[in-house]
């Protein structure tokens, strides 16, 4: 069987994985897209698309947020997608009863970032609801405009960008949020191919994965040191590393 080239419309496009609070990284990683842009040819325009989770696990969730919400260009459209640590994060602005478990997934250091001290008690409702209200008086209201303000996902040519992945055998408007946030065995073990190439993070891996049928781009920066991007253009793809 021969299967068409992919396709990006003419466009350049960097996709950029987890970044979990590495303000470091982010800023190498800005750097290092700049510089390969200047010798890409992009006639039809550059895309920028960062795949979420921004905040939780590194030490300064709310510099990301920071940066991220100011970025400008000119030469460029950026895409901002949500992931499922902004969602958590919000959710417990409405919920603090979910604060421990947030906490256990990186949510403590997000708090400390945003000047809030976490609860040492899981059990204490009432320091969870007060840790819930200060971090809602120090949430700067542009970085909670960008939060809720954040895209599920964005398709562009034959590539379609997304947190987590997609649920097999679903059309794309039938996919749930949940799914796009968080999905990963079912997703990831897989082979059946969707009518475009999924380009995600969420699931760490030792290397960027390429093999076809998506392109996995969280190398667990908050651990790793390691923040991945990757240069799409038509049916060529590129891998871009930030260290530290």
């Amino acid at each position: 069987m021969f299967r068409r080239k992919r396709s990006t419309d003419g466009r350049v496009i960097y996709a950029v994985g987890d970044i979990h609070g590495r303000l470091d990284l982010l800023e190498i990683m800005l750097d290092r897209i700049a510089e390969d842009a200047a010798g890409q040819a992009s006639p039809a325009g550059m895309d920028v698309v960062f795949l979420g989770d921004y905040v939780d696990r590194g030490p300064n969730s709310r510099g990301v947020v920071e940066r991220l919400r100011s970025l400008e260009s000119d030469q460029a459209k950026l895409h901002f997608l949500k992931g499922n640590h902004e969602a958590t994060m919000l959710n417990f602005l409405a919920d603090p009863g979910i604060g421990p478990q947030w906490c256990q997934h990186g949510g403590k250091e997000t708090l400390a970032s945003y000047g809030v001290e976490a609860p040492i008690s899981a059990a204490d409702e009432d320091a969870w609801a007060a840790a819930s209200e200060e971090l809602e008086q120090n949430l700067p209201d542009p970085h909670r405009a960008f939060i809720h303000g954040l895209d599920l996902y964005v398709e562009i040519g034959d590539y379609l960008f997304v947190h987590a992945g997609l649920r097999p055998g679903r059309a794309l408007d039938a996919q749930t949020e949940e799914d796009m946030l968080w999905i990963r065995d079912d997703f990831l073990g897989d082979r059946r191919r969707f009518d475009k190439i999924v380009v995600h993070g969420h699931t760490p891996q030792r290397a960027p994965v390429w093999d076809k049928r998506r392109i996995g781009l969280d190398t667990g920066a908050y651990v790793t040191g390691v923040l991945t991007s990757a240069r799409i253009a038509e049916d060529t793809v590129a891998f871009i590393e930030a260290r530290r």
